[in-house]
């Protein structure tokens, strides 16, 4: 996926982040500093992002069957926020260290509001 720079106003840019949420690396650094992302909002809406936990601390990944609950709450979200455009990096596959194939299923549901990056609609397409 192209590395998003900004946003329209009814996009949400939707990033992996840790149960501390600290969004210091990668496409939570992203969040953080391009679209408002507030340090310590470890899961959901901040600023004009959606963070979805994949690690629990900076250096600790969480185990796929926490991260697929994270994933549903947040595809509750999206069918409860239709006037909105998420945009979802492809969370869990940086420094979580998950690959596509473990992560992209989890979003195989997804309403049209969600927009998953290619590494995952090719898995979900197969």
């Amino acid at each position: 996926m192209k590395r998003i720079i900004q946003l329209e106003a009814n996009e949400v840019f939707c990033f992996g982040s840790n149960l501390l949420g600290i969004h210091g690396a990668r496409a939570a650094r992203d969040a953080r500093v391009l679209f408002g992302a507030e340090t310590g909002v470890a899961e959901g809406f901040t600023g004009q992002c959606y963070a979805i936990p994949t690690k629990r601390t900076p250096r600790v990944s969480l185990p796929l069957t926490a991260i697929r609950i994270h994933v549903r709450r947040f595809l509750s979200e999206a069918i409860q926020h239709s006037n909105l455009t998420f945009l979802v990096t492809p969370i869990g596959c940086g420094l979580a260290g998950y690959i596509p194939a473990e992560i992209a299923l989890m979003f195989g549901v997804a309403s049209p509001n969600v927009i998953l990056p290619e590494e995952f609609t090719a898995i979900i397409r197969r």
